[in-house]
């Protein structure tokens, strides 16, 4: 079962004494949708290849407690991102040292996010309104 994390949840980790990549990691899993803005320190591991490289993925995070996945809505494919993960960090983990980690995902994805925090340099950078210059977003 997958546990969800909210945008003001995410925020206030970024936000926080919190180290990234050694408390926490963001993975955003969107693919050509991924210009126009991300959350700050995020990392890119696009769907399209993401089976590919899960385990490349794994052993970099190994000793990070919390690992959180995003698409842009956080319906299909970080949902499925964070299950595939969980899967092979799973079974590295099944050989021995118990890690203790949550793997989440961000409720809504860049899409709410980027819509509450784009004008926060210290919560989503490369933000373009010609990307997301809809009018719902303003």
């Amino acid at each position: 079962m997958l546990k969800y994390i909210s945008a003001d949840e995410l925020a206030a980790i970024i936000k926080s004494e919190k180290v990234p990549m050694k408390d926490y990691c963001v993975i955003d899993v969107r693919d050509d949708d991924w210009a126009g803005g991300n959350i700050k320190g995020s990392h890119n591991s696009p769907s399209s290849q993401f089976y590919v490289h899960v385990h490349d993925l794994v052993e970099r995070t190994k000793n990070v407690p919390t690992v959180v996945f995003h698409c842009a809505l956080s319906q299909v494919r970080g949902p499925q991102a964070a299950r595939i993960y969980a899967q092979a960090r799973d079974q590295l983990e099944g050989d021995g040292e118990d890690i203790p980690h949550q793997v989440l995902v961000l409720r809504g994805g860049f899409q709410d996010f980027q819509a509450k925090y784009r004008e926060d340099p210290e919560l989503v950078e490369n933000w373009s309104k010609e990307v997301w210059g809809h009018p719902e977003y303003f």
